[in-house]
């Protein structure tokens, strides 16, 4: 094992350790922002008929075809056919059909002229009237046609694909009202520390709220997980031995944070080691350099730092992309641009660092990037108000203010491609 390795080689690591979960059947609303597991076919021909795609007047077009604002057609409105009912009669010379936007589109007609471009010269516009149309029409205009976005038995959704708001509906018109999927990753999340106290309480003098859990649990649950938080545990080896191992025989995933230095009380990497296999001590990174990786009883075990943003950083580049593996995501990383800094940013530590950032565009609509002035990794109220980390490349190079640098989005989801 490295001693410490790239972050690239840090998320390789961990999603070749991860496998997409086995499949359950949801109902299709709760299948929206997931991925299906199999190919979804419609039932049925999408649209199951030919119908109009607004209101207006079924006709021939070829009787149209002379006319004019000069010389007008007209024609006499035999009958009205409105939403969910069916015109089985026949349309004569000279004669039309009052329709309804997805009313059936007759047989013996082949387009439909809108409403608002019929000039009406006898009655209201319904049957028993007379009206007059300006303007020749194409056939098929204004229909939708019968099996137009999917035929019986075709393919609707991929397996693979994420299946979105409009996917839903498409998925119910389809007859696909169950989908399958792949289970959703439970996550044990555990901060160690015997510092640590419930949020509910007010700390008294050396201890501090448990944050980081209620932080790392929303972090799963935004990767689409199912988290748990489970009891503070204490510093000694014996008692997070007892609770790793007791997660990992439960739980899909098991997320610590606290301990992963090297101090007198720092333990999660002899408890790694000792209850199944170590594959990861420190990435080059920065803020988090500390991230503990291995396998338990044959569940992945992630140790992430005590420091908020080093903890959030940790499970954004590396553990949220293994939680997407196991959900069936095809797309790991979020999206990145390139912005302008908004002023100089200097570099004294080789690592790549990620600045906690707000990304804005100028007067000139050039994409601008401002690091927040405090990096501390202490801090998660810097994080609430960043919508990108800024990347600074290993080395020690600095840079100047409007020197172009790669910004990584955090509220854009990794399907995007920008």
């Amino acid at each position: 094992m490295k001693e410490m390795i790239s972050l690239e080689e840090a998320r390789e690591l961990v999603l070749a350790n991860v496998d997409p979960l086995p499949q359950e059947t949801v109902p299709v609303l709760e299948a929206v922002g997931r991925v299906a597991a199999e190919d979804l076919r419609s039932d049925i021909d999408i649209a199951p008929f030919a119908h109009s795609a607004m209101d207006g007047f079924a006709v021939r077009a070829a009787e149209l075809a002379s006319a004019s604002v000069e010389e007008p057609v007209e024609m006499d409105v035999i009958a009205e056919v409105a939403a969910g009912d069916v015109y089985e009669g026949s349309i004569g010379e000279g004669q039309c059909v009052r329709i309804m936007t997805g009313a059936p589109v007759p047989d013996d007609a082949d387009a439909v002229v809108k409403y608002e471009i019929v000039d009406v010269v006898a009655g209201d516009g319904k049957p028993g009237s007379r009206v007059a149309f300006t303007a020749p029409v194409k056939e098929r205009n204004n229909v939708r046609e019968a099996g137009e976005e999917a035929k019986a038995g075709e393919v609707v959704v991929e397996a693979g694909e994420v299946i979105g708001s409009a996917g839903v509906g498409f998925l119910a018109g389809c007859g696909v009202v169950e989908v399958p999927t792949h289970r959703r990753p439970r996550v044990a999340i555990i901060s160690i520390g015997s510092e640590l106290v419930d949020p509910t309480e007010v700390p008294t003098p050396g201890k501090i709220r448990n944050s980081n859990s209620y932080a790392l649990a929303a972090c799963a649950q935004a990767a689409g997980a199912t988290p748990t938080i489970l009891p503070i545990v204490e510093d000694t080896l014996e008692a997070l031995a007892a609770a790793v191992s007791a997660a990992a025989r439960e739980y899909d995933f098991v997320v610590t944070s606290g301990g992963a230095s090297n101090g007198d009380f720092d333990f999660i990497k002899p408890v790694v080691e000792e209850l199944g296999e170590l594959l990861m001590t420190t990435v080059n990174m920065r803020p988090g350099k500390a991230q503990t990786f291995g396998v338990v009883q044959g569940t992945p075990v992630f140790g992430l730092p005590g420091n908020p943003a080093a903890a959030y950083v940790g499970f954004e580049m590396i553990i949220r992309p293994a939680l997407r593996k196991m959900q069936g995501y095809r797309h790991f990383t979020r999206p990145v641009v390139k912005a302008k800094l908004s002023r100089d940013v200097k570099k004294n530590d080789p690592r790549r660092i990620f600045l906690r950032s707000t990304l804005y565009k100028d007067d000139a609509g050039e994409y601008v990037v401002a690091p927040a002035k405090n990096q501390s990794s202490g801090l998660f109220g810097v994080i609430q108000r960043s919508n990108c980390m800024a990347i600074m490349p290993e080395g020690l190079e600095s840079r100047t203010a409007g020197s172009l640098i790669d910004c990584m989005l955090l509220d854009v989801s990794e399907e995007v491609s920008l």
